[in-house]
């Protein structure tokens, strides 16, 4: 099971490594025939010039590799061709250090993005990175267009909205000194369905005796000015109208505001738009319910001041809303009651730079409903680009307040800015080919509602340097059947070939196949190519460094013998089957050294006198020497004294050198065993030497001393010694011993007999005192009996009758 595993995990490892060769070789692959190909593969790719870079049987595409492998190929600095892209600034004014109060500036003369202007040149695969800042100019002029709706509930709110002007002209001039209003209306649009049920309610569509204005889709009431008295009277003057459905025709409103510049009076400025309403919203598709089916055209339709096409065109989707609203810089506020927040807050993640805001019943907050949305709207900056051409992607990193870096989508904001604020946003544009032919393109970056942009126009690199000096119909391309360019030949329309010397139609005929077998044999081109036009082209490998080139293809530069796992063991090329040395290096496989510094020994002779040096290493003509230069001799007199003192301090911590041992002593491998048994014996395949060595206290203790195959020392040690006891210790100790013993039983002799005599003492005395007690024969006086006796009185008379 075990060999299966790692058989598996072996092949996938091989599959793996030849998947990542051939992703990783996306020049070779690419199989480009000229420059202009190659280097539109990608960035690493290049392109060698020189006409004598290929080797016999290499396709003209081999020119075309990564730049490393061209270099080790052979392939000059000065031949390889390796465009690479540029930028240059056309516009680079820089941003507005403008503070409120200072000297008033045109709108168009203040800056607040840099650079204003770019060209690039792309190159195939190769980013170019653009930095762009920001900064939010203090005091930069806004424009406001208050939309709202005049539907009947809105009632109560058009009275509060009449002195919107004078009030949020006042609170706006702690903004800006330069502010503009304008205001616009908006009801339904003017078809049946939507509006009443009979004509005669055209006039009025209120019901009662309420008084109310005709409906309408849309009217741009005042256009924008900085007159708020003049905003006061004129939305004094309106009038509510009415409808039947509750979802209004705001989006038609929208629209014409968005795409009505020149009737609303947009400066290129911060442009606001508040939508106040208390209901919802058609979009596109509700119109057919009024039998309009046209889709919106998104173009300005105001004749004095009326939209006039609310009947003909349906509404307009939500994308297209986003899409008018961000061409004209347009930032929306959705100033909404309570009752549709929901709705409006949906439609607030569509619209890229827009806020929403709750309405109050009667709309008494809207002035700090737009003061807040302002603020929140301004905070925050958001890159956007213009549609990019086919093949060309872009990436944004931001550097934002408090050192804070995002990437992704992300990289396109930075939040939380207050005026006068710089950020910086740094920009990637990729190019992948050769769009469009290689005609320029224009993109552009602005910062969402914000008038200004950054204009960057883009050149692709598409063909080399030295296509520019081709010489056509060249007699180098086989009579003039091609151009001569970048050291090849580019063929002309149905020639084929190195040199364009076939037709198309001739590539594989029986005569041009004999060319290309070699010594008359039946494998074409060795197996290893293809036969065009009579020549062998020879086969690609997945791995870029390996390839078979020759006549017939019948070399290569990979099956040369190895050392180390190394081709030509890392000190040599392979070149047809066969290692070339480096300098210094011999054999087969380059594996033999022919440098001698690694055989001199610190007698300055090699390998001491005792040996030749082949390969770099010592061959020792005596048996009974070894080592790198010789200078070992483990049988020789004399080595087991050599080494006893760092033996004994390194086994037992003991002699003379146990206080520089670590020292002294670390130049060889310490192996203990438990006894003499386990000590290696002379059997072994390189010189061995037993020891028997006695210390300061008369111990033996014994070892082994040889240097292994691997030139190592070993010195296996029994971990005991063997101390031996002197001759008359014994006999002391045992007379010592005996003279103990013979002690210890006289004494107990003596104490047995001082207890005999004592005990018998003892004794008389008892019989004595026996003797003479007065008492001991008779009744003792005080003595008196525990026993009472008592009789029956009844005891031996008759029982009476009952």
């Amino acid at each position: 099971m075990d060999l299966k595993l790692l058989f598996i995990s072996t092949l996938l490892g091989i599959i793996c490594y030849s998947s990542a060769q051939q992703e990783g070789n996306e020049c070779i692959k690419a199989n480009a025939l000229s420059c202009g190909e190659c280097i539109q593969v990608g960035a690493k790719c290049g392109w060698c010039t020189d006409t004598d870079f290929l080797k016999q049987g290499e396709p003209t595409s081999a020119r075309c590799d990564e730049l490393e492998s061209l270099l080790k190929r052979g392939c000059a600095v000065s031949k390889v061709e390796n465009p690479r892209g540029s930028q240059r600034t056309l516009n680079n004014k820089p941003v507005t250090n403008r503070k409120k109060g200072a000297e008033k500036l045109r709108p168009e003369d203040i800056t607040q993005i840099q650079p204003q202007k770019l060209s690039l040149k792309l190159r195939s695969g190769e980013p170019q990175n653009i930095k762009l800042k920001f900064k939010r100019a203090e005091d930069y002029p806004i424009d406001l267009y208050y939309l709202m709706d005049l539907s009947y509930s809105m009632k109560d709110d058009l009275e509060n909205v009449k002195n919107l002007g004078t009030s949020l002209m006042l609170e706006m001039s702690k903004i800006t000194s330069d502010f503009r209003i304008g205001f616009g209306s908006f009801v339904e649009k003017t078809v049946m369905p939507y509006i009443s049920t009979t004509p005669a309610k055209l006039l009025n569509p209120c019901t009662g005796d309420q008084n109310c204005t005709s409906p309408f889709s849309y009217k741009n009431v005042l256009k924008l000015t900085s007159n708020g008295q003049q905003f006061n009277t004129l939305v004094g003057q309106q009038q509510i109208s009415g409808n039947l459905d509750s979802p209004e025709g705001g989006f038609d409103a929208i629209m014409q505001v968005a795409v009505c510049g020149e009737h609303i009076g947009w400066r290129n400025v911060t442009r606001l738009l508040v939508f106040s309403t208390d209901a919802g919203f058609h979009f596109a598709g509700d119109g057919k319910l009024g039998g309009i089916v046209l889709p919106n055209d998104g173009k300005c339709h105001l004749e004095n001041n009326m939209y006039t096409m609310s009947h003909y065109y349906d509404y307009p989707s939500i994308a297209h809303l986003v899409q008018k609203l961000s061409e004209n810089n347009i930032q929306t506020i959705f100033a909404i009651t309570e009752e549709f927040q929901p709705v409006y807050k949906e439609l607030k993640n569509l619209i890229p730079k827009s806020a929403v805001g709750t309405l109050s019943a009667n709309s008494s907050n809207v002035i700090n409903l737009i003061i807040d949305a302002y603020n929140s709207l301004s905070s925050e900056v958001i890159l956007e680009n213009s549609k990019l051409p086919e093949g060309v992607t872009i990436t944004y990193q931001s550097h934002c307040k408090n050192g804070i870096v995002n990437d992704g989508e992300n990289g396109r904001r930075c939040s939380n800015i207050s005026i006068g604020d710089e950020v910086s946003f740094s920009i990637n544009i990729t190019a992948q080919g050769c769009p469009r032919q290689g005609k320029s393109e224009t993109i552009k970056i602005k910062p969402l509602g914000f008038t200004e942009e950054v204009e960057i126009v883009l050149y692709f690199i598409c063909e080399c340097e030295c296509h520019k000096q081709g010489i056509k119909n060249s007699d180098l391309c086989h009579n003039g059947n091609g151009t001569f360019e970048c050291g090849a030949c580019r063929c002309n329309k149905g020639r084929v070939g190195r040199q364009c010397e076939c037709r198309k139609d001739e590539v594989s005929t029986e005569d041009l196949d004999k060319n290309c077998r070699k010594d008359n044999g039946t494998d074409i081109c060795s197996n290893n190519g293809e036969c065009v036009c009579g020549t062998c082209e020879c086969k690609k490998r997945d791995n870029p460094e390996e390839r078979y080139s020759g006549k017939y293809c019948e070399c290569d530069n990979f099956n040369c013998d190895r050392s180390n796992n190394k081709l030509c063991g890392g000190h040599g090329r392979c070149e047809c089957r066969v290692c070339i040395c480096d300098a210094n290096y011999t054999g087969s496989a380059c594996d033999c050294s022919l440098d001698t510094s690694t055989c001199l020994a610190s007698n300055k002779q090699i390998c001491n006198g005792r040996g030749t040096c082949e390969c770099g290493t010592c061959r020792c003509t005596d048996p009974k020497f070894q080592g790198p230069t010789c200078e070992i001799c483990p049988t020789c007199p004399g080595v087991c004294t050599e080494h006893k003192e760092c033996v004994q301090c390194r086994a037992f911590g003991t002699g003379e050198k146990k206080d520089t041992c670590e020292r002294d002593c670390s130049y060889f491998n310490l192996i203990k065993v438990k006894d003499r048994d386990k000590l290696p014996q002379p059997v072994q395949a390189f010189p061995l030497m037993h020891c028997k060595e006695r210390d300061a206290n008369d111990c033996w203790f014994y070892y082994t001393y040889a240097v292994n195959n691997n030139t190592e020392k070993e010195v296996h040690v029994v971990e005991d010694l063997e101390c031996p006891a002197g001759p008359d210790i014994i006999p002391i100790v045992a007379g010592v011993v005996a003279g103990i013993v013979l002690i210890g039983l006289a004494l107990l002799l003596i104490w047995k007999l001082l207890m005999i005599i004592h005990d018998r003492r003892e004794f008389a005395k008892f019989e004595k005192e026996k003797m003479n007690a007065k008492w001991d024969t008779t009744e003792n006086p005080i003595y008196k009996s525990p026993i009472n006796k008592f009789k029956n009185p009844n005891y031996g008379r008759k029982a009476v009758a009952l």
